[in-house]
């Protein structure tokens, strides 16, 4: 069996849950089965978005992000239920417990999807055998689908678990990129996004084909650092380990400065703390990452330092996001003597892609309408200058006028409320 697996190289699954939290329910109430399921954050029918849906809905054209209204057009017999996130994280927990009695090597990514090592399992049978046996035991313990990808590191792994749902297994070897990958549009390859893909095309990369032999240069002054990852991974090149202890890792990005003088000019003050934001939210863009708390510190002339942070509604990246928060905290916090430090922290961040937003229709619409002026502006502010434009502040802040979040912290929740959650 051990010839089955490489002597140098890893075997990596990943696990992906179909459609989960629409899966759920139907394992919760079998007579959804079969039926065209929606899960919205609001149910009333103007101000509802769907967060995911069964593929009997997804015949129908009814997608993810799409409005309740929208969605109720294209399929008039739509079940829409409310999200449980209690019965979701449970489900989660159970399926990681099974992931866990294959090997210790398993890194959850999100509530319904994770990767697994099995490079040392070959006593459990082939990475097929194993692949067939997760999926079969979830779907027979837990009434619950799912898609897994077999490939030598975590971004084949992930690829190969998208080629077939619901309940696939692919699998996707570095022989097989030129047949199965490269043909593909560039914008289908994961980690690839709208804006991203319509960056590349302006220099004539349409394909995942045409990504993998482009040139470096050109690819790392439109892209950065990012243009280089993303042509490895067009080759199939991916080191990432798979990290058991990397859900609950707790980062942050922040700026600080000292100031020139002690000062306690409210408008000076607020200011600075500007500027740390704009630095914060250049480096979180920059990185794909949103912060899920914002915190603000406060170093007196007496060097006595506070820091006070919240968690947000729903996860930022952007300037405006930031300071709103940084400007809101200061001046809760700030007793009004003289401030020789000021610092903004974006923390817990993760990943954009795995990011879930709270989202209405309205604030849905406003969202992607601004990110072309959002593009446009942080271009003109890198070529000419941070002051050449600036976006004005408003008065207050406004409420989405939801109260479902979509960003939740399962997993760490998990681990704080059960002891044995890290054990096999």
């Amino acid at each position: 069996m051990k010839d089955m697996y490489p002597k140098n190289g890893r075997v990596i699954l990943h696990v992906d849950m179909n459609s989960f939290y629409a899966s759920v329910e139907m394992s919760y109430d079998v007579s959804l089965k079969g039926k065209p399921l929606a899960i919205a954050g609001n149910v009333e029918e103007r101000r509802g978005i769907i967060v995911t849906c069964s593929y009997e809905a997804r015949k129908f054209g009814v997608k993810t992000t799409m409005p309740i209204w929208q969605a109720k057009k294209l399929c008039p017999q739509l079940v829409i239920q409310k999200p449980n996130f209690e019965r979701y994280r449970k489900a989660s927990l159970a399926i990681f417990d099974v992931l866990r009695q294959y090997t210790e090597m398993v890194e959850p990514v999100s509530i319904d999807e994770g990767y697994l090592d099995i490079s040392e399992c070959a006593e459990l049978g082939s990475p097929l055998d194993i692949a067939n046996s997760i999926q079969e035991r979830i779907f027979n313990t837990m009434d619950l689908p799912c898609s897994i990808g077999v490939a030598p590191n975590k971004f084949l792994a992930k690829t190969a678990s998208d080629m077939k749902k619901p309940m696939g297994i692919t699998v996707l070897r570095k022989r097989d990129i030129p047949e199965k990958l490269w043909p593909l549009q560039v914008g289908e390859m994961h980690g690839i996004g709208d804006k991203t893909s319509e960056k590349l095309q302006t220099i004539g990369i349409m394909t995942i084909r045409d990504l993998a032999h482009a040139n470096d240069s050109q690819l790392k002054q439109l892209l950065g650092i990012n243009g280089i990852r993303l042509k490895d991974r067009a080759n199939g090149i991916d080191p990432r380990v798979v990290d058991p202890e990397a859900i609950f890792e707790h980062k942050s990005i922040g700026n600080s400065t000292t100031l020139p003088h002690d000062s306690a000019n409210q408008k000076e003050l607020i200011g600075v703390l500007e500027k740390l934001s704009g630095k914060v939210a250049v480096r979180l863009r920059n990185k794909r990452l949103l912060g899920q708390k914002i915190g603000v510190t406060i170093r007196y002339k007496d060097r006595r330092t506070i820091t006070r942070s919240r968690t947000v509604t729903n996860p930022v990246f952007e300037k405006k996001d930031i300071l709103d928060e940084a400007i809101d905290l200061f001046m809760k916090n700030w007793n009004g003597e003289g401030i020789r430090l000021l610092g903004v922290t974006a923390y817990d961040v993760i990943e954009k892609e795995s990011a879930f937003k709270q989202l209405d229709i309205f604030s849905f619409q406003e969202d992607a309408e601004k990110e072309p002026l959002y593009d446009a502006m942080e271009h003109l502010q890198n070529k000419y200058g941070e002051n050449i434009i600036k976006k004005g502040l408003p008065l207050k802040k406004r409420s989405i006028g939801t109260d479902t979040s979509f960003s939740k912290d399962f997993f760490e929740q998990s681990r704080r409320n059960d002891p044995s959650f890290d054990k096999e």
